[in-house]
């Protein structure tokens, strides 16, 4: 059995914020370090990032971004795709038949528009250029999600982009950095399993919950104003 690393989402936030806080503090003894805005990943990867924006104080947003996954294998990830058309593919695993390609890509866009409709509302205006993104997901399994995501706020500028999550495999970290700029990873367990293995809770999260997570940040930045 793999090891129970976290008891919920929230748990592994409170973990992650903290890792990350500590990180910013030393940075930012030797510099001063730009604004940051927390990006966490639809929808299990808001109830993490909430604590992180939380202890930054900083603006937290959603990024939508869904896995394209292989026609005769649902469970099988051959890329990824933003709700703004951002599209990474794992070349290794793309169907032979382009038709097959273009319809589950299509599939997979029209998932991330229709939950981005969802999420936009709750996610405030924020800019991004020469801001630190510091992108938050409940776990990762094959990067794809997470790094399709970091390429789509490149086209902001921002100074740095931080890919952070509770748990990743540890094989993953090199292809990961080639897609940020700093990684914030707490656990890199060996032999991974999914990433539901290391919770003790890891239900789904319902829309209503995770949109509610965007909200709670007026607690925060209305005390700062």
């Amino acid at each position: 059995m793999p090891p129970r690393l976290f008891c919920d989402r929230i748990d592994a936030g409170i973990q992650l914020a903290s890792t990350i806080y500590t990180t910013i503090t030393q940075l930012s003894a030797d510099t001063i370090l730009p604004p940051q805005v927390v990006y966490g990943l639809p929808r299990g990867g808001l109830p993490v990032a909430l604590p992180v924006a939380r202890l930054l104080k900083c603006p937290m947003s959603a990024i939508v971004a869904k896995k394209i996954t292989h026609p005769q294998n649902p469970e099988l990830a051959i890329g990824a795709v933003t709700a703004f058309g951002d599209i990474l593919w794992e070349e290794s695993r793309i169907p032979r038949k382009l038709q097959h390609k273009q319809a589950v890509l299509n599939t997979a866009l029209a998932t991330a528009k229709a939950q981005n409709k969802q999420f936009s509302p709750a996610c405030p205006d924020v800019n991004l250029t020469g801001a630190i993104a510091i992108i938050v997901d409940d776990g990762i399994a094959t990067g794809l999600t997470m790094a399709v995501a970091a390429q789509s706020l490149k086209i902001h500028k921002p100074a740095a982009i931080w890919l952070c999550a509770p748990v990743a495999p540890s094989n993953l970290l090199p292809w990961l950095q080639t897609w940020g700029d700093f990684l914030v990873i707490l656990n890199t367990p060996e032999p991974f399993f999914s990433v539901s293995n290391f919770y003790d809770r890891f239900e789904q999260v319902p829309t209503e919950d995770a949109i509610a997570c965007l909200y709670q940040q007026t607690e925060w930045l209305n005390s700062e104003n």
